[in-house]
């Protein structure tokens, strides 16, 4: 037969009052019977993890008590038995049922209801939170805080302390300070007696006294002209001063580069657009386009420049001009364009004056005062020498600036920006002056001569050479160079270029024909034999 479990009775009464009077939850709630399935309202009380309930209210002995710790709580459905036929099954069914899970296999699970889902949900909630070892966990947090909180408590004794010995030692110094204070005083009182003697002192010292404080004046004032002497004449003074006229320079000349443009555009180049756009004109807009190109652009730029110059000046002697440099560096691609094509808009230009009525017109353009007796050609040439313009000036204000200049880094990067910009430059006219030469040899050739039109073909040198035949065991052959095979010497007009050689005759037309056989030579088949023996 298996024993019964026995309890401590009387500490489980106990708890039970302490439940009725002090329980987190209590209440009137419907427990199920497991033997005859049916329902019993009992009041429920909870005390921490154990769950007491009683026959009523006024009880004094529990009927049950059940212990909750690792149980679960949660909401369960209305019993399938509850039919919608009668008003007390809808009634049952409106109720708020949930169950107690208990952690272990053998312990039926605890069935409850309530009329109130609040009171049901605060139940299961209460239920839910009913775990020692929760309880356990919230004390060891609380300790935690506890222990944190006494650190922190710590912490400001300590600083209270040294503030406490601060506000000591400054009240030390206070004390001290105040006694200094008064040694003082009564210090200046002694002094009073002999401050009084001085005025009623003897005129002919106050005299020397005054002498003595000429004298002093005339000495500093003497040193301050040494010192300042002695700076006018030092190399950085004198430095300083060419690099000061080197700006001034500078200013002048862009004053009369930007009137140089302003001259261009205003006398030439709207007058000219104007005369393109009447009823018969001497000249049309594209002429006009790739004579000018792109000038008022750049006579805009230049303002802007000339603007920023001068209020550099009116700043002097402190002259800053890196920040101008930085800001017209990015501008200056535009006079890539008019470089390259300044050869061809003076071709433009040539060809037009080929026309009576332009040449006439253009005459009259540069008879006016403002141009001072230049010719068009002599404005379209001016933007051609600004960037080596700008690199001289740069070098020159480099050599008369300090290496420890605050300009110094931004000047030389603006003047190698140029000289890159200036080698491009050179490059571009180069090969546009080299396709323009190869074009106008293509066209005086009767023939032509595709290879001429090879990009990468460089124009090096012409000219006239004789070719005479050469002479083998005492007998005439053929010459080298040509077809022919001569007796006498003959003049052969040649042009030499990287790849090829080209041998013409020149007919007494004066035209130029290509030799038959020969007269396209590839230097890369060709071997040059220097003969030495003229005989």
């Amino acid at each position: 037969m298996q024993k019964s479990v026995r309890y401590n009775e009387g500490h489980a009464l106990y708890l039970a009052l302490l439940a009725r009077k002090e329980g987190t939850k209590r209440g009137y709630l419907s427990k199920r019977t497991a033997e005859a399935n049916r329902w019993h309202e009992k009041w429920f009380a909870l005390y921490q993890n154990v769950l007491f309930y009683f026959e009523s209210e006024q009880s004094a002995r529990p009927a049950g008590i059940y212990m909750l710790e690792g149980c679960s709580c949660e909401r369960a459905p209305a019993p399938k038995g509850a039919a919608a036929g009668s008003a007390k099954d809808a009634a049952l069914d409106k109720q708020y049922y949930f169950t107690v899970l208990f952690g272990h296999e053998g312990q039926k699970p605890l069935e409850l209801r309530c009329e109130d889902e609040v009171d049901g949900d605060e139940w299961v909630e209460a239920i839910h939170q009913a775990s020692y070892s929760d309880i356990l966990i919230e004390r060891e947090v609380l300790m935690q805080k506890y222990i944190h909180l006494v650190q922190i408590v710590e912490t400001e004794k300590i600083a209270a302390n040294q503030l406490r010995h601060q506000l000591e030692d400054q009240d030390t110094e206070i004390e001290r300070l105040k006694s200094e204070i008064i040694a003082l005083n009564k210090t200046k009182e002694r002094m009073r007696p002999y401050q009084g003697n001085q005025e009623d002192e003897d005129p002919d010292i106050k005299k020397i006294k005054k002498v003595q404080s000429f004298m002093r004046g005339w000495l500093c004032r003497r040193k301050w002209k040494t010192i300042v002497q002695d700076y006018i004449c030092s190399p950085h003074a004198e430095s300083m001063r060419k690099r000061n006229q080197i700006v001034f320079n500078m200013v002048e000349a862009e004053s009369e580069y930007v009137h140089q443009l302003y001259v261009l555009v205003n006398c030439f180049l709207r007058p000219l657009r104007m005369a393109a756009s009447s009823k018969k004109p001497p000249i049309s807009h594209d002429d006009v386009s790739s004579i000018f190109l792109n000038s008022e652009t750049i006579m805009f730029l230049h303002e802007i420049f000339h603007q920023g110059l001068k209020a550099r000046i009116a700043n002097w002697p402190t002259l800053i001009l890196a920040d101008l440099f930085d800001i017209l560096l990015p501008m200056l691609n535009i006079y890539q364009e008019f470089v390259r094509n300044h050869q061809y808009s003076l071709q433009v230009l040539a060809n037009c004056k080929q026309n009576r009525d332009f040449d006439k017109l253009l005459k009259q353009y540069e008879a006016n005062p403002a141009c001072e007796g230049r010719m068009l050609e002599t404005f379209l040439t001016y933007p051609m020498f600004q960037i080596p313009r700008y690199i001289i000036t740069l070098h020159e204000l480099l050599a008369h600036t300090p290496h420890e200049h605050v300009e110094r880094k931004s000047l030389e990067f603006a003047k190698s920006k140029l000289e890159e910009l200036s080698r491009v430059m050179h490059d571009e006219v180069s090969d546009t002056e080299n396709i323009r030469k190869n074009l106008a040899i293509e066209r005086t050739i009767v023939e032509g001569c595709d290879i001429l039109l090879d990009t990468s073909q460089t124009f090096i040198r012409q000219g006239s050479l004789i070719q005479v035949p050469s002479v083998e065991r005492g007998k005439l052959s053929k010459v080298r160079l040509g077809s022919l095979s001569l007796k006498k010497e003959g003049e052969r007009q040649c042009f030499l270029f990287t790849k090829h050689f080209l041998i013409c005759t020149r007919s007494s037309g004066g035209k130029l024909h290509l030799l038959k056989t020969g007269g396209v030579l590839s230097l890369i088949e060709c071997t040059l034999i220097e003969e030495t023996d003229a005989t």
